[in-house]
């Protein structure tokens, strides 16, 4: 997608007063986002209503409770049927696809459909991240304001972006990896008139975010009693490779999932009623695996997590996820795939400080690496990944560490997945998804 000849400096102050305007609009619908995921919370799982921020992983339930995901489901089910399909999946793949297909135009139903049905979702006790929701509304905002200025193609992809960016920065705090992730996922080109305006709606954003009093990390990763040094940075960058193994899995039977269901005798609108039974079994037996689960991160940031209890949280967080996913529900994948990753990065410092007692390996450097290792395999935004991971926990002891790890993920994904967790889909389609700048610039 080429720059047009009319692109003018007039054209670029507009673009950029308007992208302060949709990381204003982003940021309270991504608040909006967390407040309805609350109520739902509570609604579905404790019969009350409030708003008050609340996760299921401390509670146990009856074993009616397992119905609860399956009503979500339903209701997702007739939401996609009757409001709009797009609301299926988890967000950046179909965000992607507009921009690509379409012009970047998302149907203004999806400003306000995405974000509930993902409340009714993650409420119910889906195990899928705010994230994709909120990049995908905010896309929404972004392209419908593009649309009623009677922006050109390549400006309504600029404020696409900055509303995906926006949402991204209001959930997490994250305003750097957000400018990342929109020049590796969505604008796929390095230049200033593109990426400035999403730089301009996630300082908004951030800055919000600031006034209202969320100055801390996300996911705080507390204090890290060895520091990173030669023997066990080769260690990290070890454990980085086998993040990256893992992600190429989990994205292979992510899509295995999709195609089972895909061959089921009935209507997709009553897929997510069967993920929904899958999620309730599993949370039953594990209520760690039930919702966003943000505090599992932190715990296994933290170094708080044991070795059995880091392993069944992957091995059955997972299973829930990928078949919720696959029945093509609405959640995100970003905050399972950093469960995923620093689940694992707990498992492998045990087995690491285990055989290797004298290199001062710890479980939250190792924890943090994994975790966006797995992100960088499963997406190869190298980039993104790691400044997502910095900013997100604070550590910036870690960027060596980080760099080189979230490297070794990226070569496993380039040689053993032919597309990633966000273009497969798309790929399917027939879409010919860019994988570097140049493929854009026709060069």
């Amino acid at each position: 997608m080429n720059v047009p000849v009319e692109f003018k400096r007039r054209r670029m102050i507009i673009l950029c007063l308007l992208a302060a305007l949709i990381g204003v609009i982003a940021t309270v619908i991504a608040k909006v986002l967390l407040l309805a995921i609350a109520f739902c919370t509570n609604l579905f799982w404790f019969h009350t209503i409030s708003i008050h921020p609340v996760e299921l992983v401390n509670h146990h339930f009856s074993p009616i409770y397992i119905l609860v995901p399956v009503l979500g489901g339903l209701v997702v089910g007739l939401m996609a049927r009757y409001g709009s399909s797009a609301i299926r999946g988890h967000g950046i793949p179909e965000v992607m696809e507009n921009i690509l297909t379409k012009e970047s135009r998302i149907p203004r139903r999806i400003t306000f459909l995405k974000p509930l049905s993902a409340a009714i979702a993650i409420g119910s006790g889906g195990p899928f991240g705010a994230e994709g929701p909120i990049i995908a509304t905010g896309s929404s905002v972004g392209s419908w304001i593009g649309r009623h200025f009677y922006f050109h193609e390549y400006e309504r992809k600029i404020l696409l972006a900055v509303g995906a960016a926006a949402g991204m920065t209001a959930i997490f705090g994250t305003p750097l990896a957000a400018v990342f992730i929109c020049i590796e996922l969505l604008l796929f080109e390095f230049s200033a008139k593109s990426f400035i305006p999403v730089i301009i709606g996630v300082s908004t954003a951030y800055s919000i975010r600031l006034a209202t009093g969320h100055t801390a990390p996300e996911f705080p990763i507390g204090e890290v009693a060895e520091a990173v040094n030669g023997w066990n940075t080769l260690f990290y960058i070890v454990a980085g490779a086998i993040s990256g193994a893992v992600a190429c899995v989990v994205s292979k039977i992510v899509f295995w999932v999709e195609d089972k269901f895909e061959h089921l005798p009935i209507h997709w609108m009553w897929w997510p009623m069967i993920g929904g039974v899958a999620v309730g079994v599993i949370g039953y037996y594990d209520p760690r695996t039930l919702g966003v689960g943000y505090s599992n991160i932190i715990n296994a940031l933290q170094g708080n997590i044991l070795l059995w209890p880091a392993l069944t949280l992957l091995i059955f967080k997972f299973i829930s996820w990928a078949i919720a996913l696959g029945s093509g529900t609405s959640g995100g994948t970003l905050a399972p795939l950093l469960t995923f990753g620093s689940s694992l990065g707990v498992v492998l410092s045990f087995i690491g400080i285990h055989f290797f007692p004298d290199i001062g390996i710890t479980i939250q450097v190792t924890a943090l690496v994994c975790m966006s290792s797995m992100f960088s395999g499963a997406t190869r935004a190298v980039l993104t990944s790691t400044v997502f991971a910095l900013e997100v926990t604070g550590a910036h002891f870690g960027i060596a560490p980080l760099l080189l790890g979230n490297s070794a993920a990226f070569l496993f994904s380039i040689f053993f997945l032919k597309e990633t967790i966000m273009t497969e889909k798309i790929a399917r389609r027939g879409i010919f998804v860019p994988q570097d700048y140049y493929s854009i610039r026709g060069k």
